[in-house]
């Protein structure tokens, strides 16, 4: 009986281990004053690297995120020291930076479950499985 104890503590204690992953960029701590000297893309790239998304429309904005994904054993994971640099660039000059941290950045809420598609038909395994013969040729046909 001791030893079943004795088991399933060691098994709720190994369930219980924190761990940290790094999620995008890790900026350094004075990231603030490393950036406000910055005034070429070219500086950028090399301090702090290539930008994760770059906007498509309007001012084109150079983005780079950085989080800390923490695990606590069963508990779902939670984020911390989300960091969000914001670059305005145009041409090869980079106009503005702003640093946005946690405080700044607003609570996004993810939904659950899944988003429908309009006009998607839903098949089951044996719908899918007869939906494919005939669509593919035989190898070395080349068609």
């Amino acid at each position: 009986m001791k030893r079943l104890f004795l088991l399933c503590c060691m098994v709720l204690l190994v369930g219980c281990t924190f761990q940290t992953k790094h999620r995008g960029y890790v900026f350094p701590d004075d990231l603030e004053s490393q950036v406000a000297n910055i005034t070429t893309t070219s500086a950028l790239i090399e301090n702090i690297g290539t930008p994760q998304v770059k906007t498509v429309f309007g001012d084109e904005v150079w983005i780079y995120f950085g989080a800390e994904e923490n695990y606590r054993g069963p508990l779902a994971p939670t984020f911390t020291d989300e960091t969000v640099l914001l670059a305005w660039v145009k041409g090869k000059r980079v106009l503005k930076t702003q640093v946005l941290k946690d405080v700044d950045l607003p609570d996004v809420v993810i939904a659950d479950g899944e988003t429908e598609i309009p006009a998607a038909i839903e098949l089951n395994a044996l719908e899918e499985l007869f939906n494919n013969i005939g669509r593919f040729s035989p190898a070395g046909l080349g068609q």
